[in-house]
């Protein structure tokens, strides 16, 4: 698949379109199912708000451990194969949360679930680069896409399952999405065995020597100050923004959930047009500023006027999201060959999610230090002005590899 003539976009690929679509939808329903049904967890498991923290935490946590282990998994066991790997731990995972007597089993079973979907996260551009070279930035939108579904639609149903299954059903139920994931993936790696193909050389070998010059490549250290402040706001958003809604808000937790499921389907046209308009444009410094003015605004405006306008500042902070997929197909679009985009990814994804970690555990301290939301909203404003910086370095169209040559 590395001809970069335009297919059709299921010629010969169709398990690779569906098992995408099915990876895709898995890899935030384990992050974005909790939060809202924290009150009924902790009914049955005792929670502090330190605890809470934690469990906020570690999904940036294990996402930028991913961040450096997946590029080693796909040499060592191929692409393929890790996105398979990525699906068997999010699955157990999950099912172990759903199961857990104690905060011990529902820390395991969260470790295990947002390992695999780190490994997901990082995987899934080299995949999309690996088998739709004609198709990057078409791929990218649908994916990117689906993974703004794959926020919302466990953030909206939470709560409601909750109360009426309870809510280990209510974590469960997702790790049939996951588990279906497995069918099309499985279905790739049968058909290679038949044509005795080996996954592993699509990866080029020398992946550890780029990703050692990473740190001299401005294009990759912009991407990724990008990637962290997108992720820093958005684990906040995962771990607190319901609680801070009902504070600042007057909203019920059920209010609350809806409304994080909203600003994931309103990143929804943005996933879909930023990896369009990255590749039209060339000049992804105008879709950065986008993202840093909504999320500024809608910060100052749960700030200013939390009350009476909720929902568009709830929309502007999800419209603000929109820098998640502009650096997703970034990734693949300053880079040359698959080496190229799996080296940045891990390296992106890898500090991005360990600077993301801090979101939760900062927004939660600075909230516990001053029991309000003043300075923890001061904060995520600060974070997103950040971006400013790469959406000037990032206006040309420079690849990685010739920075590095």
């Amino acid at each position: 698949m590395s001809d970069d003539r335009s297919l059709p976009l299921w010629a010969g690929r169709t398990s690779v379109v569906v098992g995408v679509v099915l990876v895709a939808f898995s890899l935030r329903q384990a992050v974005a199912a909790l939060s809202p049904i924290l009150g009924d967890v902790r009914a049955d498991i005792p929670l502090s708000d330190l605890d809470i923290g934690w469990l906020g935490t570690l999904p940036p946590l294990l996402f930028a451990a991913s961040g450096f282990v997946a590029p080693r998994i796909a040499r060592g066991i191929g692409l393929d194969r890790g996105i398979v790997l990525a699906m068997v731990l999010m699955t157990v995972g999950q099912v172990l949360r759903a199961l857990a007597p104690g905060l011990a089993a529902l820390l395991v079973g969260s470790i295990v679930a947002f390992a695999g979907t780190g490994v997901g996260n990082v995987l899934l551009p080299s995949i999309v680069r690996r088998y739709f070279p004609d198709r990057v930035p078409l791929m990218t939108a649908i994916y990117a896409c689906i993974v703004g579904v794959s926020t919302a639609v466990p953030a909206a149903l939470a709560a409601p399952v909750a109360d009426q299954a309870g809510w280990r059903v209510s974590l469960g139920i997702w790790s049939i999405a996951s588990l279906s994931a497995l069918v099309p993936w499985l279905l790739v790696l049968v058909r290679e065995r038949r044509q005795r193909l080996s996954d592993t050389v699509v990866v080029d070998a020398p992946i550890p020597a780029l990703v050692a010059g990473l740190w001299r490549s401005r294009v990759a250290l912009s991407i990724t100050l990008t990637f962290s402040t997108s992720t820093i706001l958005t684990y906040a958003s995962f771990a607190w923004l319901p609680e801070m809604l009902g504070d600042v808000a007057g909203s019920t937790p059920t209010e609350g959930g809806v409304l994080l499921a909203v600003t994931g389907l309103v990143s929804v046209p943005g996933a879909l047009l930023a990896p369009l308009l990255v590749a039209r444009l060339r000049n992804a410094g105008w879709l950065i500023t986008a993202g840093v003015a909504s999320f500024v605004l809608g910060y100052l405006g749960l700030l200013l006027a939390p009350a009476p306008l909720t929902v568009l500042w709830v929309l502007l902070i999800g419209l603000g999201s929109i820098l998640f997929p502009v650096c997703l197909v970034l990734i693949n679009d300053r880079t040359r060959t698959a080496a190229g985009t799996v080296a940045p990814s891990g390296f992106a994804q890898g500090i991005a999610y360990a600077l993301g970690a801090l979101g939760p555990l900062v927004v939660g301290l600075l909230h516990d230090v001053t029991q309000g939301w003043t300075l923890p909203l001061l904060f995520l404003l600060a974070i997103a002005l950040l971006a400013t910086f790469p959406a000037i370095t990032l206006a040309r169209p420079v690849f990685v590899e010739d920075e590095l040559a």
